[in-house]
């Protein structure tokens, strides 16, 4: 009796673990991917470059990168999150204030982030 109480404790506490788990929802926002902005700057030495960089994934949060002509710059970890379309980025470590987004999508298909202003923001890579 004791053997078989000592083998069934065992399946019964796996029973019981898989059976309380539950499934994670799957995250499949418009937002998730890559998106970057290019800026070209004329200076007295000559023209040099800006380009930006926001990775989002699916746990709502994301790598941002800034290069300046072929120099990384920053590297930052970020977090996002949405609200009736609006996405709000803030930079954890950075002096750097939260940005506030929204997704357009273009005739062609092609989407950009623009702020809450306006003002082009970002590209869908």
């Amino acid at each position: 009796m004791f053997r078989k109480t000592v083998l069934v404790l065992p399946i019964f506490a796996l029973l019981l673990a898989f059976s309380s788990c539950s499934e994670i929802p799957e995250n499949n926002d418009p937002v998730l991917g890559v998106w970057s902005k290019l800026e070209i700057l004329n200076a007295p030495e000559g023209k040099s470059s800006i380009r930006e960089e926001w990775i989002f994934n699916d746990a709502y949060l994301g790598r941002y990168h800034r290069y300046q002509g072929q120099n990384l710059e920053i590297e930052s970890d970020f977090s996002w999150r949405v609200d009736q379309a609006i996405y709000t980025i803030e930079y954890p470590g950075l002096e750097r204030l939260a940005d506030h987004v929204t997704i357009t999508k273009e005739p062609r298909g092609h989407s950009s982030l623009v702020t809450t202003e306006g003002i082009p923001f970002a590209n869908k890579e």
